[in-house]
């Protein structure tokens, strides 16, 4: 069976995250932020847009894979044990809780000695935090998916697939 050959996309949204992400390095800027305190203020702006979207990539877990039985909360922006900035969205449940493993994590920090922010996850590693408009923070929503599948499939490692609800005896696996 012949296979259709994907087209490249001229220009994906992850790529125009990456060349902002870039450009910040170049230019020693954060979006149009010079100084700690303004990128701080972006920093706010950025978690409020991508709160949505954050919430979204882990309802999908929890719907499809924890069968609804998973808790989502969110710290809200904090400041991190480095005196960064942090937001932490997670998911938790009671088969993850009974194995005394981490929960689904989405992290946005603004790391004290860092530059500009990033996202990531608690056991996968970073992604370039640079939203600024409604837009952008749509457009991280399959970066934010990819987070929390990564995650699920990590913390599968620190115990197993038992873990997942909908991967229990008797409940529907999708057509492969």
């Amino acid at each position: 069976m012949s296979h259709p050959t994907p087209k490249a996309v001229s220009n994906p949204d992850n790529v125009g995250a990456l060349l902002r992400h870039f450009a910040d390095l170049r230019d020693m800027t954060h979006g149009e932020a010079v100084t700690r305190q303004d990128k701080e203020a972006l920093f706010h702006e950025a978690v409020e847009l991508l709160d949505p979207y954050a919430r979204l990539a882990l309802d999908e877990i929890d719907e499809a894979l924890l069968l609804n039985e998973g808790s989502l909360q969110s710290t809200g922006v904090i400041r991190s044990k480095d005196n960064g900035l942090a937001c932490t969205w997670t998911l938790t449940w009671k088969e993850q809780a009974a194995f005394g493993i981490p929960p689904i994590t989405i992290q946005a920090f603004y790391g004290r000695g860092f530059h500009h922010p990033h996202l990531r996850g608690g056991t996968v590693g970073e992604w370039p935090l640079n939203v600024f408009d409604s837009a952008q923070a749509a457009a991280e929503l399959p970066t934010l998916r990819a987070i929390a599948a990564a995650e699920i499939h990590n913390l599968v490692f620190l115990a197993n697939y038992s873990i997942v609800p909908a991967s229990k005896p008797g409940t529907i696996t999708p057509s492969r």
